[in-house]
């Protein structure tokens, strides 16, 4: 018999993306200490470009400089993966898990998260599916709609997925998305013909699709919890 295992959820709205690699940061540590139980952050940014631990400045194809005037940060982080773009109109998951508390390997976590995305597409007549050999994130056709990059420290995750829902992608034509060049992006808006609910609901849709692929069998929904780091200490 399969022991249940609960998923707290953080929902934390708009955070500025600094703010948020603090927050992993802290978290992380607390999980590798099991002072905190598998948690993930549902959240978006302000307009942010990222840059991975391969340092693939070229991507961005305007001066750092004008970023400021298009109202866009860049970051550099510690996650895989190549440039990409954070913005509104976005649901990110940043879980942090212990993959050897579920049973699962670098390549199937990733494998996971791309589902959880493919699903989520699904609920809305998009057939979606998991980039080829050369391409990372999730498709529909030749377009993306969602990128990963993930960081695994001690068997601990951070970093995570972000899926398209209605952003400005006016915004990715400053880079590379990804690394790969002369392919689209594109966002649920754009692929399905429904009635999108509210972000809130597809944010919610996002996490159950995550926690039943990942099999948790029980979500602890954390609504009002700090934006800054600064102020949150585990119980």
């Amino acid at each position: 018999m399969r022991v249940p295992r609960s998923l707290e959820v953080w929902k934390m709205g708009t955070v500025n993306y600094l703010n948020a690699l603090k927050l992993q940061d802290k978290l992380v540590s607390h999980r590798k200490t099991h002072k905190i139980p598998d948690t993930v952050l549902s959240l978006q940014h302000p307009p942010t470009y990222t840059l991975g631990k391969r340092r693939t400045d070229h991507n961005l194809l305007v001066p750092e400089s004008d970023l400021k005037t298009i109202g866009a940060e860049l970051h550099y982080t510690q996650r895989g993966g190549d440039i990409t773009f954070h913005g509104p109109n976005q649901a990110i998951l940043y879980p942090i898990i212990s993959l050897r508390g579920i049973g699962l390997g670098a390549r199937n976590y990733v494998e996971k998260l791309e589902l959880t995305m493919i699903e989520l597409a699904s609920l809305y007549g998009v057939k979606a599916r998991a980039g080829r050999v050369g391409e990372t994130g999730v498709w529909v056709g030749e377009r993306k709609i969602g990128a990963i990059g993930v960081r695994i420290s001690s068997g601990i995750t951070s970093h995570g997925l972000a899926f398209n829902i209605d952003p400005d992608l006016n915004y990715f034509k400053h880079i590379v998305p990804c690394g790969i060049a002369d392919k689209e992006v594109t966002s649920l808006r754009r692929e399905t013909d429904l009635v999108l609910p509210t972000e809130e609901v597809i944010h919610d849709q996002l996490i159950s699709c995550f926690a039943r692929l990942f099999g948790f069998s029980d979500i602890i929904w954390k609504e009002d919890t700090p934006i800054s780091p600064d102020n949150w200490e585990a119980e």
